[in-house]
């Protein structure tokens, strides 16, 4: 067997190891970056840490407590960055915009990324895997009813479907509406039937889900 050439030698890993290129190419640049002192293991450690402690419950929160405070409502819509930092302690740990899209009797909001997987992370946490793919990027521009219709959510013709394009800057969270029979419902009752899907706008919340 001929031996690689010194310039080019570099380790093999197994076939059955587990571990795709990606995962080589993360751990390379990490190292790197480390090895040259532009942060430190702690730093990253301490980032995988908030973006694990991200989840759809903090936006079930933020929907309930706009369902039961018309004031916070209020300063949600106009923006839904600050009210989440201010108001709920949410902290967002880029320089992201948050744009709340309310949901009426006569406009349903949907969320897409056209260009890659932009997604409100800060309050929903890592995005589904569905979100990320090119059918439904591209879909749900030119045919959102379509695409809707596929997660079960079909929509009277007078409502009208607007769909909203993250960037690497601004994200976007929807206020579904709130389902009628929920008026003697506590904010904790009411973010237990807010899914993460109904903040994308794929479907509407339903009454269906457990109570606690």
């Amino acid at each position: 067997m001929t031996e690689p050439h010194p310039d080019h030698a570099h380790p093999h890993v197994p076939e059955d190891a587990g571990i795709g290129y990606y995962d080589l190419m993360e751990t390379a640049v990490r190292e790197l970056l480390i090895a040259k002192g532009l942060f430190g293991a702690d730093e990253i450690r301490r980032q995988i840490e908030v973006l694990d402690s991200r989840s759809p419950a903090l936006g079930a929160r933020v929907v309930a407590r706009a369902w039961t405070d018309p004031e916070f409502r209020r300063r949600l819509l106009a923006d839904g960055r600050k009210a989440c930092e201010d108001e709920l302690g949410i902290s967002f740990y880029d320089d992201t915009r948050l744009i709340v899209l309310e949901n009426t009797d006569k406009v349903h909001n949907l969320i897409v990324c056209t260009l890659c997987s932009c997604y409100p992370r800060p309050v929903l946490g890592l995005p589904p895997d569905w979100y990320k793919l090119k059918p439904y990027r591209a879909r749900a521009v030119s045919n959102p009813r379509s695409v809707l219709a596929e997660f079960g959510t079909q929509l009277p013709d007078d409502v009208e479907v607007r769909v909203h394009d993250s960037t690497a800057m601004v994200r976007y969270l929807v206020l579904p509406r709130r389902p009628e029979g929920t008026q003697n419902h506590s904010e904790e009752q009411l973010a237990a039937l807010v899914t993460r899907d109904t903040m994308i706008g794929v479907v509407p919340v339903r009454l269906d889900r457990s109570i606690p």
